[in-house]
């Protein structure tokens, strides 16, 4: 289902999905229901597993919205048996909930690439695109942040596939992040035009042919600097790159830690009052990086809103993935995504 035919927003968040499943999923999703109080949400999953969580934590919520489904992907289950192998899973009960038109949404902090498999068959891919991507933002020294896409819904790309995950990651900078001319960068060992292999040689020329601000060549240490607002690769590269960027918060406060411990002049030098300002400061700083701040991420490209998280979601995650679906929905994402990859069509 789209939001072709403005509606109530509808949201369905896998309960099963995720490490500490399904207590943070159901709790994160009802505090974003009751926070936003303007969409419906539905809890797919084993019902009396979900209700004994909204017993035990005094929630409220109407059990008529609980959609049952008694199988539960779990992180070692193979992403494309588990169409075949698990029919009635969480995951394939919500991916067809906006497949049907009961829900405009479907969040989950399960398996990816399940979740990329059961998004991509059971809402169906919007035409005209042929590889779907998941978009990440990575924060930067501009105190913004820069996309990288994709990261790892596929590991391997044409260039046309990677020409599209630049024109649908634009559509939602444009969209919901209100940058207006997103500047797209192709990631690569250099600047000039001549490095690199035929992929990226291939696929600068379909970005250089395009409407988009292809700003050409960028390299592994632009993404920090904010050179681009946008900067696509194959998925392979890209979920490198991500893992990277998100142990560098960890890596920091440790360093720093260890540092500090080393002597009383280097934790003067830390924290030169003795208390903690500096590291309060540290950690505000970071915030941008949190994944608990981040929530999920989108997968682009396919019929209806698909938002991923982390396996570790907490609470505070999930309830940022489905005010992330909610905000995408109000925005009309969808349909701007669709209007785009028409009129793309009609100029070929």
């Amino acid at each position: 289902m789209t939001n072709d035919t403005k509606s109530k927003c509808a949201i369905a968040i896998d309960a099963m999905g995720g490490d500490f499943a399904p207590h943070n999923a159901v709790v994160g999703a009802i505090e974003a229901f009751h926070e936003a109080k303007d969409f419906d949400l539905y809890l797919v999953g084993k019902t009396d597993e979900i209700k004994d969580v909204i017993s035990k934590n005094n929630l409220n919520f109407n059990s008529d919205f609980i959609v049952h489904a008694d199988q539960v992907i779990d992180m070692h289950d193979h992403p494309t048996d588990t169409m075949k192998k698990k029919p009635n899973s969480s995951m394939a009960v919500g991916a067809k909930l906006v497949k049907t038109g009961k829900a405009h949404a479907f969040v989950s902090a399960g398996n990816t690439g399940a979740m990329v498999v059961n998004s991509i068959f059971g809402m169906g891919r919007i035409k005209g695109v042929s590889r779907p991507t998941l978009t990440a933002p990575l924060p930067n020294s501009n105190d913004g942040f820069t996309f990288l896409a994709d990261v790892g819904a596929f590991v391997d790309s044409k260039p046309q596939h990677i020409f599209e995950f630049a024109l649908l990651s634009s559509i939602l900078l444009r969209e919901i992040y209100g940058i207006k001319n997103p500047r797209v960068g192709l990631i690569n060992v250099g600047e000039e035009d001549s490095k690199g292999y035929k992929l990226t040689s291939d696929t600068a020329k379909l970005l250089r042919e395009s409407d988009l601000n292809f700003i050409g060549n960028v390299e592994g240490n632009d993404i920090f600097k904010g050179t681009a607002d946008l900067i696509v690769c194959d998925g392979f590269i890209g979920n490198i790159l991500l893992k990277f960027a998100e142990s560098m918060p960890s890596f920091l406060k440790a360093a720093i830690k260890n540092y500090s411990n080393k002597s009383l002049a280097n934790k003067l030098r830390v924290s030169p009052f003795g208390f903690p300002p500096t590291k309060r400061a540290f950690k505000e700083s970071l915030s941008k990086a949190d994944p608990d701040n981040v929530g999920g991420l989108p997968l682009l490209g396919v019929n209806g809103i698909s938002i991923i998280g982390h396996g570790s979601s907490s609470t505070l995650a999930i309830k940022n993935m489905v005010l992330a679906a909610r905000k995408m929905y109000n925005k009309n994402l969808i349909i701007k995504i669709k209007e785009e990859l028409t009129r793309y069509a009609e100029k070929k």
